[in-house]
Parts: C-alpha cells; sequence; structure tokens
C-alpha cells in the first residue's frame, strides 16, 4: 500500500498532526522530514506524527524518523504496534 499522509492543524493548540498510512520506506521518511521540518518552519507549530496507521515501517525510515523525534519541536506516535509485533516475535524464537 502507498504511503498516505493526512495533516491535520490544531491551531488551538499550535500542533500539526501528519497521520501517515500504508508503508514507509526511507523515500517516504525523507518526505515526511520535508514537510514537517517546512510546517515547523512557517508556522512554529509542534509537529507530531502519528503511526498508528502504519503497515509497515522500514530500518532506514525509522532512522530518519529517529532523527526527527530528536528535535524538541517533532514527536513521534501510535508506534506501540511495531514495539508488540517485535516482543512477540522474540517469544516465539
Amino acid at each position: 500500500m502507498a504511503t498516505q499522509i493526512t495533516q491535520i492543524d490544531l491551531a488551538d493548540r499550535r500542533r500539526t498532526i501528519l497521520r501517515v498510512e500504508g508503508d514507509m520506506l526511507h523515500d517516504d521518511a525523507i518526505l515526511i522530514e520535508k514537510i514537517a521540518t517546512g510546517i515547523n518552519a512557517k508556522n512554529g507549530n509542534q509537529v507530531i506524527i502519528d503511526l498508528a496507521d502504519l503497515d509497515f515501517l522500514d530500518s532506514e525510515a525509522a532512522s530518519v524518523l529517529k532523527r526527527l523525534e530528536d528535535r524538541d519541536d517533532f514527536e513521534i506516535e501510535g508506534v506501540e504496534i511495531f514495539l508488540q509485533s517485535a516482543v512477540d516475535m522474540a517469544e516465539r524464537s
């Protein structure tokens, strides 16, 4: 499934949510990084990247998201499903 990005502006809280669905590969993550930094530079909003509806995230994309999350005005949400999948796989082996 192609990556779909939906932007939700919460003007009353000076936050913007980028809801990501589908599969995220490195190029998709670079695009999201550009969009997020552009939003932050334009209006100073905190940017929240919501990955709850993501089906697949490759390791290269994860490193881009980690780099973005390490900055002050960016936050990643909805990764619990990936953590649970990793735990389930570890328990099976």
